[in-house]
């Protein structure tokens, strides 16, 4: 092809550039490799681990459905007439089939301490008991551990709790789907290289596949926000982790702590918490490192009134967060479960139509009052997957609404392909 400007060489040019640019190149692929493909959860369920059984999903969901029943009423009231009952359908069907999306067994803050022979017996009966589960098909799609930091006084306990589940579970073949462990109240990006290093000198010794261990980063300090140089840590943390990074989860209670907020003021919508996970949300963008939400300590039981009160508060909180693209949060208690179904699926179902028919006319090329560029087919192709992912949405009513199936809405939103999860 001629070039357009007389006397240079635009091939040439090019290829100068490509040379100037090449480790440009290689390295934005390394380090923003786009959406990991597969479901993201909408929420994860933190239970201690000497409370942890091989039935606890089961348990949660008919605890959840109890709840439920018995105070229809306030929830039909908090979800309003014109939604209330479609939702209420939804939501029973769903405490019925999936109660719990993900799970972590949790050695570290909501276990607390305990002596060593105690945390060894409690690490290997929770290990045995999420084999039993996962052979027995109760397990949820995502499982995990929270064990205590790499900070010099919990170190020692944390690797040997870590060791003791990981060599209970490899005892039986590799760890289950989508297993992952939590490292908390990170400090320092150093920590996440030692996380990784500790990986790689436990899969070989138990039998492990080669990078099958992956890790959560639990932002619940100021300082894995902002460092002492001024920079934002949580993104040196991302990048250091050597791709084994797959979460970001936001600690609601230490790092308001942390921060001097005091006790009736802690919250996910306290304004540290809003600066803290806007710049966790730009760290993760374009790495394939997924985004969570912290959780409320404020728990639906006792009376109808705190119960109300309760659902209300959570209900708005699990809103606030969607709407902020923060599409998973933590569950405390199994009477959370209505009101995070609820919220969830009211949001993928208020805005699905406008979503799909916003994305037929860009495929279809035709004209509308929205110029819609691809960055926002991509957005509005990933909101429709994430409603179909959790049950907010029929497969059958989005690809009449839009024309397309799943493959080509995972291919509009840049997940199609590599493992779930």
């Amino acid at each position: 092809m001629e070039s357009p400007v007389p006397g240079l060489d635009l091939d040439a040019l090019t290829a100068e550039l490509d040379e100037r640019l090449g480790a440009t190149d290689a390295a934005l692929a390394r380090h923003y490799p786009g959406a990991r493909p597969g479901r993201q959860p909408v929420h994860t369920v933190y239970v201690p681990a000497d409370r942890f059984h091989a039935r606890l999903v089961e348990d949660h969901g008919a605890t959840a459905l109890r709840a439920t029943e018995e105070h229809e009423g306030t929830l039909l009231d908090l979800l309003g007439p014109s939604q209330g009952d479609d939702l209420l359908a939804r939501v029973r069907a769903k405490l019925e089939t999936e109660p719990v999306e993900d799970l972590r067994i949790d050695l570290e803050d909501g276990y607390g301490n305990r002596p060593d022979d105690e945390e060894d017996r409690d690490a290997l009966r929770a290990a045995d008991e999420l084999r039993a589960a996962v052979a027995s098909g109760t397990a949820p799609a995502g499982t995990g551990i929270r064990f205590k930091s790499l900070e010099a006084p919990t170190r020692h306990r944390g690797v040997r709790t870590l060791a003791l589940v990981l060599e209970r579970l490899a005892e039986d073949g590799p760890l289950p789907r989508g297993f992952v462990v939590t490292l908390p109240k990170v400090t320092a990006v150093e920590q996440v290289e030692a996380l990784v290093h500790a990986a790689g000198r436990l899969e070989p010794a138990l039998g492990l596949p080669e990078r099958s261990l992956r890790f959560e980063i639990q932002v619940e300090t100021p300082q894995s926000i902002l460092g002492p140089d001024g920079t934002a840590l949580v993104a040196r943390m991302v990048h250091a982790s050597d791709g084994r990074c797959t979460g970001l989860h936001y600690g609601t209670y230490d790092y308001s702590a942390y921060c001097g907020i005091a006790a009736a003021q802690q919250s996910l919508e306290h304004p540290v918490a809003d600066h803290a996970k806007a710049v966790m949300q730009a760290a993760a963008a374009g790495t394939g490192v997924r985004l969570s939400d912290g959780s409320t300590n404020v728990l639906p039981v006792g009376s109808a009134d705190e119960v109300r009160s309760a659902w209300a508060t959570h209900l708005r909180l699990v809103r606030r967060s969607l709407e902020r693209g923060y599409y998973q949060g933590w569950d405390l208690h199994p009477a959370q479960l209505p009101t995070r179904f609820a919220a969830t699926f009211a949001f993928y179902r208020e805005g699905w139509a406008a979503a799909a028919a916003r994305l037929r006319t860009y495929v279809e090329r035709r004209d509308s009052g929205v110029l819609d560029e691809p960055a926002t087919a991509r957005a509005l192709a990933d909101v429709l997957l994430r409603g179909l992912d959790c049950g907010a949405l029929a497969v059958a009513e989005v690809h009449e609404a839009t024309g397309l199936d799943t493959r080509a809405l995972a291919a509009l939103a840049h997940r199609a392909g590599g493992e779930a999860g």
